[in-house]
């Protein structure tokens, strides 16, 4: 077996391995029939299928979202984060998933300094007692992915020293793999998963994670914050120290401040708290409607306060992107429920793709115009200021719930970072309201939109698409007519429900299969149990009661897989 051959095995070895880790925890807390419904029950021994049936009562104690919480949390850091993400995305997984899924915590034991100083060597080829004056071996911060120490350099700076855990990379790489292979067993086993889209959960997991075990394009990110702000006097983004940056290890400059939600040690440093929360805000609300480019994790650990009143921003690992076209759909939004001008607010979903296809328009508009009113009527008798956005922008993810609406995951990040904004702004400021510190940078970005600059560059594109399309018809037309000639124009026919029908009726005929099989073992052993063919065993013939033995076990298999499957 050469090289090659042998990594394949190693990884085919190691993935087998960590699906058997990965069925028997799902089982644990009570996923059999998942498991089963998604044709993974092979990698589970027989008797502890039968022990955890035994034990189903007691698993029945939580609901399922605490189940699948405590599942994701035994995996480990594959799937915390997974979980995690999902949490920001209650229009896939429903409002009762998010929120229990928001109570895992990232925080897990450290792993040893020798462990980071080698790491660091490998990657620069120099032992860290070379590169820094000192180096704290106790993290002051431990993550699924990375942790920190603090440093000094050896001219002197004080830094931040972020390295990732031992293989982690190759650790969620092979979680990736499996959870895209459950991913398609779900889709083929259990088709209403289709709902939930499964696979588009696991790629933009994929796509978020690896971003995140990127240190190279955190510290691009961090650098582009730089730029954003130069010359800005509330805001300090840190310095990365570029010949000390790898995949693996990224050297910040230390911001020494206290966190932002330590009120009691901002009141110490005599800032005032009303004024941080407008500077923060202001912030915040310059990256999403200047930039369309904004840091989407501003937890407190993430935020510090600087003795001079300015506030600094850490890890660059999640950012989000709001392209042009998304930040006009938002000002249009925004236009429209000033002026009341609903159905251009329905217009709207339905222009942004957020509407799928297998959805009646008619009866879509009719009915979201309906709700949006019904929302939105209520806050017109507001100031803006006494508006509540925490609770209207959860009132809006129902709505997006209960229309089946496919909502961009930026648009989402924006959402979910302007939540914790609010709660930070409101933990500073008692009378902090996020609607009030938005209109003016709202207001701007209709007033852009409407500039007669913009007008004229969307006038250009659109002429340039009408032209386009001219050119483009009669060779389409021409190909459709080649195809139709040829006899090569085909068309695709999914009846609703189909592969479960087929899976249903399949599992049916093997189960009567099943059942005949035990029915003429019990036939022959009872004729079997009149001879004395082979001796006998308590009384009886061995044969005829080993027959009646086997009989009644896979009486017991069958039995048990009816119970479990919930239909008798």
């Amino acid at each position: 077996m050469g090289i090659k051959g042998f990594l394949r095995f190693w990884q085919t070895y190691k993935s087998i391995t960590r699906i058997r880790q990965i069925v028997n925890v799902f089982l644990k807390h009570g996923f059999g029939q998942f498991i089963q419904q998604v044709n993974l029950q092979r990698f589970i021994p027989l008797r502890k299928r039968i022990k955890v049936f035994a034990k189903w009562h007691d698993i029945e104690r939580h609901t399922i979202p605490e189940r699948l919480r405590m599942t994701f949390s035994e995996l480990g850091p594959s799937f915390i984060k997974l979980a995690q993400i999902l949490s920001s995305r209650p229009d896939l997984i429903t409002i009762e998933y998010a929120e229990e899924f928001k109570k895992l915590q990232d925080k897990v034991p450290p792993f040893p300094s020798f462990e980071a100083k080698r790491i660091f060597k490998e990657d620069f080829n120099a032992d860290a007692e070379d590169v820094f004056s000192e180096f704290e071996d106790r993290p002051v911060a431990a993550a699924s992915i990375a942790q920190v120490h603090y440093a000094i350099l050896r001219s002197g700076e004080k830094v931040i020293v972020k390295i990732q855990r031992p293989d982690i990379a190759e650790i969620i790489d092979t979680d990736i793999v499996i959870l895209g292979v459950i991913a398609r067993l779900m889709l083929k086993y259990i088709p209403e998963s289709r709902l939930f889209e499964p696979e588009g959960i696991v790629n933009e997991f994929a796509r978020s994670v690896k971003k995140e075990l990127d240190f190279i394009a955190e510290a691009k990110n961090a650098q582009r914050f730089k730029r954003n702000f130069k010359g800005n006097d509330d805001i300090c983004i840190p310095e990365v120290y570029s010949e000390y940056l790898s995949s693996r290890v990224i050297v910040m400059e230390r911001i020494e401040g206290i966190r932002i939600d330590d009120i009691k040690g901002i009141d110490e440093l005599g800032i005032d708290r009303v004024e941080l929360a407008k500077k923060g805000v202001d912030g915040y609300f310059k990256m999403i409607f200047d930039d369309g480019f904004f840091h989407a994790d501003p937890h407190p650990g993430n935020i510090f306060v600087l003795s001079d009143g300015r506030i600094g921003l850490m890890d660059y690992g999640i950012v989000g992107w709001l392209t042009p076209d998304l930040m006009e759909n938002i000002a249009s939004a925004f236009l429209a429920v000033l002026s009341k001008n609903y159905d251009r607010l329905v217009d709207l979903y339905i222009d942004l793709g957020l509407v799928s296809d297998h959805i009646d328009m008619d009866t879509f508009r009719r009915e979201f115009r309906s709700d949006i009113i019904y929302l939105l009527e209520p806050l017109y008798d507001l100031s803006i200021s006494e508006v509540n956005f925490p609770e209207y922008l959860e009132a809006l993810t129902h709505l997006v719930i209960k229309h089946g609406l496919k909502v961009p995951s930026e648009l989402l990040l924006m959402n979910k970072t302007m939540l914790i904004l609010d709660n930070i702004g409101r933990q500073l400021d008692p009378d902090f309201n996020l609607m009030s510190a938005a209109e003016p940078y709202a207001r701007r970005l209709v007033q852009k939109r409407m500039s007669p600059q913009r007008v004229l560059e969307k006038s250009k594109e659109n002429i340039t698409e009408i032209g386009d399309l001219i050119v483009d018809t009669p060779r389409q037309m021409n190909r459709l007519l080649r195809k139709t000639l040829r006899d090569e124009l085909s068309f695709k026919i999914d009846p609703a429900g189909m592969d479960k029908l087929i899976k249903d009726i399949d599992r049916s005929s093997n189960r009567i299969a099943f059942s005949l099989i035990v029915a003429s073992i019990i036939v022959g052993s009872s004729m079997l149990i009149q001879s004395d063919i082979g001796g006998r065993v308590f009384g009886f013939p061995t044969i005829g009661a080993i027959g009646f033995l086997v009989a009644i076990l896979l009486g017991i298999r069958l039995l048990i897989s009816i119970l479990r499957s919930g239909r008798l």
